[in-house]
This record gives C-alpha cells, sequence and structure tokens, in this order.
C-alpha cells in the first residue's frame, strides 16, 4: 500500500516531490483471486499463504512468526479491503511521465511484486535506480533491514542536495 500511496501523490502534487522511493511495489497491482477468496473463507489460510508468498524460503522463522503475528491481529474485511484498492490500482499509462529521481527497491525473491514490477519501473522512469535485493521476498524491509537502508542512504547522498 505504502507503493500506492506513495505514487497517487507524487501524481496529485508533483511539484511536492523531490524523490521518490518504490519499495515492493508495481504500477498495476493485479490481486490473485486465491488471496481474496482465502481472506474471505479461512483468513488463516491466507496468513499461512504469506509464509512462502511474502518472504525468502530462508527468512529465520521468527522473523516470518512475528510479522504474521501482527498480520493476524488485522480485521480480515480490512485486509480485503486493502487488497481491493490494489487490485484496482493502474498507473501503468503515466509512470513513464515521472521526472524526479526514483529508486526502485525489490527482494529478488518477492512473489507477491515481482522483479518484473520493479524493471516495469526502471524502463518507464528516466532518472531511476533499480536495487534488487538477494535472499529477501515482500517483506524486504523485515527480511535485510540493513541492505534495504544503506541502499536508501545511498540514492540519497546521490541524488539529493541538502541546504
Amino acid at each position: 500500500m505504502g507503493g500506492i500511496i506513495g505514487q497517487e501523490y507524487y501524481f496529485k502534487y508533483p511539484n511536492d516531490i523531490s524523490a521518490l522511493i518504490l519499495c515492493a511495489t508495481g504500477a498495476r497491482m493485479r490481486v490473485s483471486p486465491f488471496i481474496f477468496n482465502s481472506i474471505k473463507t479461512d483468513y488463516q489460510k491466507y496468513l499461512d499463504y504469506l509464509r512462502t508468498g511474502a518472504f525468502y524460503r530462508k527468512t529465520p522463522k521468527e522473523i516470518i512468526d512475528d510479522s504474521l503475528l501482527e498480520t493476524s491481529q488485522i480485521n480480515p474485511e480490512v485486509t480485503y479491503s486493502d487488497f481491493k484498492i490494489c487490485d484496482s490500482f493502474d498507473t501503468m499509462d503515466k509512470t513513464s511521465s515521472i521526472d524526479i529521481p526514483s529508486l526502485i527497491i525489490c527482494g529478488k525473491a518477492d512473489q507477491l511484486t515481482p522483479v518484473k514490477y520493479s524493471q516495469f519501473f526502471h524502463e518507464k522512469i528516466r532518472n531511476s535506480v533499480l536495487c534488487i535485493i538477494n535472499k529477501a521476498g515482500h517483506t524486504l524491509m523485515l527480511e535485510k533491514p540493513k541492505q534495504l537502508n544503506k541502499a536508501i542512504e545511498n540514492f540519497i547522498n546521490n541524488n539529493l542536495k541538502f541546504n
């Protein structure tokens, strides 16, 4: 959702934004019918899917368990509504109009927003940097926080000027 919000804000207020960080997101976010169905009929089935769908296969169990515990506290109707927003989201026709420095970050093993989504951004956004983090899935901020933070730090230092 953060990537969607960032894009929507940029397209509504382009003069207020000096750079974008697009992390584990896409310009079009179609959601699998399996996800919708499991959220509606068996929320635990959805949570079990996240174990393999959102994380790299060798992510420590503690990280996954903590994340799933937090996710399990969210009302399924809220999760369903969030995914409906994702499913209807589409800015593919506007992506090439982004004309500010953009950092595009994704986990190499992301199954929810595969690498091809980030590659699309990189191809369409002229002033962009693509960072693919190995051994990370959709939750790369939990799986590889040091690498993610380093990529952001490098991007800021190389692309933004502070007075």
